[in-house]
């Protein structure tokens, strides 16, 4: 016999890895993901007998399944070692029922880090499947199944086939519709702010008016600033007030699920799904020499716990790098989110002495980014608070009052690696006052008002509706990806410069939802339930209980809905010309992937055509067709030419119509920090960024 222990993983990667730490007495296998799943086309639940599950294998698995029987048969004993979680725990059971294994039996094997030492420890102590944590994915699967299959024939037949609900998606769903309503509903108010540039000794900075008279004075309208700037008679202002304070500021806690996609998105312009893409490569091993790697730990985690020899590790390289001062000691207490399951730790490197320096040679340029993301938040987190001296200065001229606020960095602690990023995309920086003291006198150089009209809120990006979700319980670190990958191939909403914006369908759908089936889109009464599947993987509730609490009034909801929903017709818009095929008048068709125009005579003739957005720019290539907006098939925005395949014309950017005046190529505009910038193709000529 070649081997005496079988190992069952999830993935290949994970199984070329793995094999390399045990030696030749085990043979480390992949299931490739699930091998048994609830059927595709039919409920698969069981009502009448305690909402038991139907379970099929998936197909396509057979010979997966065959294969892993036939290995299974020549193992003295087989190991159980899918992901550290509620679902890897569920595909452990279902390999146990096909197998034939014991349940009793030590046979499920959980590491969070896949590392040599890691590893071999786990084998050590193998335990029996946990129950709790199956029950807990069956009672999430079911009830899904339940929500999904239950509502989404009711869409297809009241609306239109190929759409669907769920859980999670119709919550978000409803988040960006009601955010998208906020920005159609909002009124701009003005105000006014007044901005003052100082000077003494030649050395200026700036301050805001306050108040007058010792009170705080808002600036509604153009007459507030005049009765400001009529006070002001003179270029002098008394320093009436100085304050310097110490102040300490903590570095970021490490990253769990959705803090590292929301991190991601702002310093990598990493989506959502490449974010998880790209760790899971990072965690299931990379090639290092002539053994594989796991470099992170397990990526799907609301926990930020770190393991205390980690923390040692971590302690010990800080120390020799930066220095004792910069060393928390791995002192630095972590407090979990309410609900946080602490199964596992916080995302970190496996072993903090692995840079991303050293690891960049193995790695591939979105691995290294993220990696490098990953190992500066974890050895941030373990440094020592940074101290800024802060400066807050009152300047004073006949009451009206001006108020200077500066910091400077005076010791850097965790900021010497890594600084949290802003969902603004500023960059904090020192704003560093003169040395000014009460009784001291500073002069104006310009007192500039500004006119200010209050902006509606912004629309979700991936990284903020995240962030939403999970301060609303909604949701658990393995659902945001497919939650927000869903709700895009369904065309109930599009990214429209990084931001979420809803379709007409997923306003007809939302509305739908929201009348008929109000439970599903309350937030309370998903994060309650999110709360009752907590129970059930801790023991303390029967997932079967869970199920009926929900489907009683749910069954009532659907009886409503089939009775008066009516049948919605999207009706077609005029398209203003004829088809050049038959010459019937074209229509505005609503698809699943948005507009189109379509023949009215359809199904006789079936002539479609994409709906373009010209820009109003001549094609700067054959210099007869127009400029037009196109998506990829990856549903990116691009440039091209209406006399396409004649003229094969394509940009990225868009072209703004002049040429250069260096060499006579076309200019673009291109998306850069703080703005826009048009630049030449050629790159020899640039002009200035427009904010």
């Amino acid at each position: 016999m070649a081997y005496k222990y079988l190992v069952i993983v999830e993935s290949p990667a994970k199984a070329k890895t793995i094999e390399k730490y045990l030696g030749k007495n085990y043979k480390v296998v992949a299931s490739v993901g699930h091998v048994r799943d609830l059927p595709k086309s039919k409920m698969g639940v069981d009502f009448e007998n305690n909402f038991e599950p139907h379970y099929i294998s998936i197909r396509g698995k057979g010979d997966v399944i065959k294969g892993l029987k036939s290995a299974a048969k020549k193992a003295e004993k087989v190991y159980l070692a899918s992901d550290p979680d509620r679902e890897g725990e569920a595909i452990a059971w279902h390999l146990a029922f096909l197998l034939g294994l014991d349940l009793k039996d030590k046979n499920r094997v959980v590491f969070n880090e896949i590392t040599k030492d890691a590893v071999k420890a786990a084998f050590k102590e193998p335990r029996a499947i946990d129950l709790d944590l199956v029950d807990a994915q069956q009672a999430r699967r079911v009830l899904d199944r339940i929500v999904g299959y239950s509502i989404s024939p009711i869409l297809w037949r009241k609306v239109k086939k190929g759409l669907s609900a769920g859980r999670v998606q119709s919550i978000a769903l409803k988040m960006i519709i009601d955010r998208e309503q906020e920005i159609r509903d909002f009124i701009p108010e003005e105000y006014w702010s007044v901005d003052g540039n100082f000077q003494k000794l030649k050395k200026k900075f700036k301050a805001n008016f306050w108040g007058m008279d010792g009170k705080k004075k808002k600036l509604p309208n153009a007459e507030s600033v005049k009765e400001v700037t009529q006070r002001i008679t003179g270029k002098d202002f008394d320093v009436t007030k100085v304050e310097k304070k110490e102040r300490k500021r903590n570095p970021a806690l490490p990253f769990t699920t959705s803090s590292l996609q929301q991190e991601a998105a702002r310093k990598l312009n990493f989506r959502t799904r490449k974010t998880m893409m790209v760790a899971q490569q990072l965690y299931e091993g990379i090639k290092i020499g002539r053994t594989s790697v796991g470099l992170i730990t397990y990526m799907r985690t609301d926990s930020t716990r770190i393991a205390d020899s980690a923390k040692e590790e971590a302690a010990e390289f800080i120390e020799t790098t930066y220095g004792k001062e910069f060393s928390a000691h791995g002192q630095r207490k972590t407090k979990n989110a309410q609900g946080a399951q602490d199964a596992h730790e916080a995302i970190r490197p496996s072993s903090t002495l692995r840079t991303p320096q050293e690891m960049e040679k193995y790695l591939d340029k979105d691995q290294m980014k993220l990696y490098s993301l990953i190992w500066s938040r974890f050895v941030a987190s373990q440094m020592t608070p940074a101290i800024l001296d802060t400066m807050k200065v009152t300047l004073n001229q006949n009451d009206v009052i001006f108020i200077a606020n500066g910091s400077k960095v005076k010791f850097q602690g965790f900021m010497k690696v890594y600084i949290e990023g802003r969902d603004d995309g500023k960059e904090e920086k020192d704003n560093i006052l003169p040395d000014l003291a009460e009784g001291d006198i500073v002069q104006s150089v310009d007192i500039e008002p500004k006119q200010h009209f209050t902006q509606p809120p912004a629309r979700f990006s991936e990284a903020t509706l995240i962030r939403t979700l999970e301060e609303n319980g909604v949701g658990r670190p393995s659902t945001y990806a497919p939650t927000l990958d869903t709700i895009q191939r369904r065309y109930y909403v599009k990214l429209t410069q990084k931001r979420f914006e809803p379709s007409e369908l997923g306003e007809i759908v939302n509305s739908l939802i929201v009348e008929f089936f109000p439970n599903i889109v309350d937030v309370h009464f998903t994060a309650s339930m999110e709360s009752d599947l907590d129970s059930v993987e801790e023991g303390k509730e029967e997932w079967v209980k869970v199920i009926d609490r929900f489907y009683g009034p749910f069954e009532k909801e659907l009886t409503t809905a089939e009775e008066k929903i009516e049948k919605i017709q999207i009706k077609d818009e005029p398209a203003g010309f004829d088809c050049d095929v038959c010459g019937h008048p074209m229509v505005i068709k609503l698809g699943r992937y948005g507009k189109f125009y379509a023949c009215s005579n359809f199904p006789d003739c079936r002539n479609t055509k994409p709906i373009i957005k010209e820009i109003g720019v001549t094609c700067p290539v054959c210099l007869e067709g127009q400029v037009v907006e196109r998506k990829s098939k990856k549903n990116r925005l691009f440039y091209g030419c209406t006399r396409y395949p004649d003229c094969d014309f394509t940009s990225w950017d868009k072209p703004v119509g002049r040429d250069c005046p260096k060499c006579g190529k076309y200019l673009v505009e291109k998306k850069v920090k703080g703005g826009k910038q048009v630049v030449c193709i050629n790159g020899d000529y640039e002009e200035d960024v427009q904010k």
